[in-house]
C-alpha cells in the first residue's frame, strides 16, 4: 500500500469538544506504541475522563515494535489505537496493518483534523486518511536566550546575520558559539545545518528528484549548494568542530547535558532531542545551579534566513476491528483538536502538527517562517538513498575529509558510515 501525502478536510473552527455518548458508558481502550512512558497520553485520559468517568485507558510498551504490531492486531488481545509512522510507510510488510486501519476521511467516522496542517496528511493510495500526526519533529537548533540577552544580541535570522553574531560571541569569550554531534544520522550537526537548505533546493526543482533517488552522478550537482554553504560555516568563527568531537560524545544525552552547561549560546539539535531536555534538567548540576531559557530556532543557513521542513515522529491509527470501534474513534475525536494536540505536543516537547505554534514558549519561533520556507520532508520527494548519500557528502566536507567538488563528483558512491 502506498502512502501519499493529501489534503485535510476543509479548515473549520476548533469547536469544543461534546461527548456522542451518554457520560455513564463504561469500556476499556488499550494504547499501544514504543515510547517507553507516554505521560502526555496519559494526562489525555484524565481529560477524557472528565468526560466519560466510567471508562478505563492505559497504554502498553511493546519491545520490538515495528516487528510486532502487524501480529498484535489479529492476536487474542488486539490494541484499539496504535502508533504508526512515517517509516512503515511503503514497507510492504505493513499492508496488512494499514488495511486494518480504520479510515479516518469517511465522514461516517466523524473525526475532524482540519486543524492539522495539511501538508502532514497522509493518504493511501485509494486516497483514505487512516494515520493522523501526534506528533512532529524538525532540524534545527537550542538557543541559550540568557546569553543573547547578557551579550545584547539578537538571535540571527539568515547567514550573514549568523556570522556577524558568532564573530562577536567568539569575541566575548564563547569558544565554538555554536556547537552538536559530530555524528553521520540526521541528528548530526552537519544534517541539521545544511539538509534543510539542500531539501528545499530540491523541492524547488522538482524535475531533479527522479535522477537524486536513482543516485545518478551528475545530479550530484544539487548538493553543491548546501555543502558550499556547510564549508563556510565549518571554516568560520561559528564552530569548533574538534571541540565538538571531545566535549559532546553521542547524538543525544551529551548533547542536552553539554547544552545546560551554560556556556554554549547555540546547540544543533532535532526535535527529538529537545524532547528530552525537561526531564534532564534537573539532572545537570550546572542548570539546576544557573538556569537559563532557552527555545527552539530554524538554523539560518539561507541568506533569506531558515528554512523549517517539518516531519512526522508519530500517528495514531485505530484498529477498525476493535470490540469498542465506537469509543476508539470517540477518543481519536476528542484528540484531535487544537488544545489537545498542543497540549500533548507541549508535554512532550515536540512539535504539534497543528498551524499554531504560539502556545509553546519553547518552538514560537517558528511561527515567523514564511510559508515559501516551510514545507514537510514528504514534498521534496526524496528517498532514504538519496538522503543517504547527501548525509555523506556532509559528513566528509564537515570533517574534511572531501572537498565540495570531490563529494558533488562522487555522488551515488560516497562512502556511507
Amino acid at each position: 500500500m502506498l502512502l501519499l501525502q493529501g489534503c485535510g478536510s476543509q479548515k473549520k473552527g476548533d469547536a469544543p469538544f461534546a461527548p456522542k455518548y451518554d457520560k455513564d458508558t463504561e469500556f476499556s481502550l488499550t494504547v499501544a506504541g514504543s515510547y517507553g512512558n507516554f505521560e502526555s497520553l496519559e494526562a489525555e485520559f484524565e481529560r477524557f475522563y472528565e468526560y466519560y468517568p466510567n471508562a478505563n485507558l492505559q497504554y502498553v510498551t511493546m519491545d520490538d515494535y515495528k516487528n510486532v504490531i502487524p501480529s498484535a492486531l489479529v492476536s487474542s488481545e488486539p490494541p484499539d489505537i496504535f502508533t504508526t509512522n512515517g517509516s512503515m510507510i511503503g514497507d510492504e510488510k505493513y499492508d496488512a496493518m494499514f488495511e486494518a486501519c480504520e479510515v479516518f476521511s469517511d465522514s461516517s467516522v466523524g473525526i475532524d483534523y482540519s486543524c492539522i496542517r495539511d501538508s502532514l496528511i497522509r493518504t493511501t493510495d485509494s486516497g483514505d486518511v487512516v494515520m493522523l500526526p501526534i506528533f512532529t519533529t524538525s532540524y534545527g537548533m537550542l538557543v541559550n536566550m540568557d546569553i543573547f540577552e547578557k551579550e545584547g544580541l539578537k538571535v540571527p535570522n539568515n547567514f550573514k546575520e549568523l556570522m556577524d553574531v558568532c564573530a562577536k560571541l567568539k569575541a566575548a569569550g564563547y569558544e565554538s558559539p555554536v556547537m552538536g554531534p559530530d555524528v553521520f544520522s540526521g541528528s548530526g550537526l552537519f544534517n541539521c545545518f545544511a539538509y534543510p537548505m539542500f531539501a528545499y533546493d530540491v523541492m524547488k526543482n522538482s524535475d531533479k528528484v527522479d535522477a537524486l533517488n536513482n543516485l545518478e552522478s551528475a545530479s550530484g550537482e544539487m548538493m553543491r549548494p548546501a555543502l558550499e554553504r556547510l564549508s563556510e560555516f565549518v571554516n568560520s568563527d561559528c564552530i569548533d568542530i574538534a571541540k565538538c568531537q571531545e566535549e559532546i560524545t553521542d547524538e543525544y544525552e551529551a548533547v542536552i547535558m553539554r547544552f545546560f552547561e551554560g556556556d554554549v549560546p547555540m546547540m544543533l539539535a532535532t526535535g527529538d532531542v529537545v524532547s528530552g531536555t525537561g526531564k534532564r534538567e534537573s539532572k545537570s548540576d550546572a542548570f539546576t545551579a544557573n538556569p537559563f531559557k532557552y527555545r527552539f530556532y530554524t538554523v539560518p543557513a539561507g541568506d533569506d534566513g531558515g528554512y523549517f521542513i517539518n516531519s512526522i515522529s508519530i500517528c495514531f491509527s485505530v484498529n477498525k476491528n476493535s470490540r469498542n470501534l465506537d469509543m476508539a474513534n470517540e477518543f481519536m475525536r476528542f484528540l484531535i483538536s487544537k488544545k489537545e494536540l498542543s497540549n500533548m505536543a507541549a508535554s512532550k516537547r515536540l512539535i504539534t502538527p497543528i498551524d499554531d505554534f504560539s502556545t509553546n514558549e519553547l518552538y514560537s519561533s517558528l511561527a515567523d517562517i514564511p510559508a515559501d520556507r516551510s514545507f514537510s520532508d514528504k514534498e521534496t520527494g526524496l528517498m532514504d538513498p538519496a538522503v543517504r548519500q547527501f548525509r555523506a557528502a556532509i559528513y566528509a566536507v564537515g570533517n574534511g575529509t572531501m572537498t565540495v567538488d570531490e563529494a558533488v563528483a562522487a555522488y551515488g558512491n560516497i562512502p556511507e558510515e
